[in-house]
């Protein structure tokens, strides 16, 4: 994990390697978040539930992010949803104290660190304006123009949450924009064309 190179072995051994099973809950919605994991592998979901029982998610975490990391300097650091394991995995935990000695001793990882958190804000602006887009294909022009023209798309459910659209309207655009050759996909890649 790029962040965690920026600390020594020593330094990553005063955080608590956490091991977690698929399906695992790791913390609850409203649980207080009282440090920052760095996930080493798997993927977790952070999500919650609408009366009518749909799951939202608000955000995937996968190999080499973080979670906790915008709520543990917050005024109110309550999980806003269900922090889910969706495979087995493991994150190194650091409880704040620690983070924040580690902040101040390490002005390596301190860069890193605040360099991950403004490319974090940059997403989540990102998906903010991506939500005011009115049609499907207004967003997916948008999330292809906002990462240079081309996306990884490991499946067409994980692009439909990035895109906050259905898995059904996701399948349809691709392929009609497939088909009237505006986008290329291979190996797992989107690419925009013509542009």
């Amino acid at each position: 994990m790029e962040l965690l190179d920026h600390l020594s072995p020593n330094e990553q051994a005063k955080g608590r390697e956490i091991h977690f099973e698929k399906g695992q809950i790791l913390a609850h919605e409203r649980d207080i978040c009282q440090g920052v994991y760095f996930l080493l592998h798997g993927r977790i979901r952070i999500a919650s539930y609408a009366l009518s029982g749909q799951e939202m998610v608000y955000n995937l975490v996968s190999d080499g992010q973080m979670f906790g990391n915008n709520l543990v300097f917050s005024r109110s650091p309550e999980f806003r949803g269900n922090v889910i394991a969706d495979t087995v995995g493991s994150c190194l935990y650091f409880e704040k104290t620690e983070l924040l000695n580690l902040l101040q001793a390490n002005p390596s990882f301190l860069n890193a660190y605040l360099s991950y958190e403004a490319e974090f804000v940059k997403r989540l602006n990102a998906k903010i304006k991506l939500l005011s887009l009115s049609s499907a294909e207004e967003r997916l022009e948008f999330w292809l123009y906002a990462n240079g023209g081309a996306v990884e798309c490991q499946s067409v459910t994980r692009l439909a949450l990035d895109l906050s659209l259905s898995r059904e309207a996701t399948s349809r655009l691709l392929h009609r924009l497939q088909k009237e050759n505006r986008i290329e996909i291979e190996n797992h890649r989107i690419v925009q064309k013509g542009n």
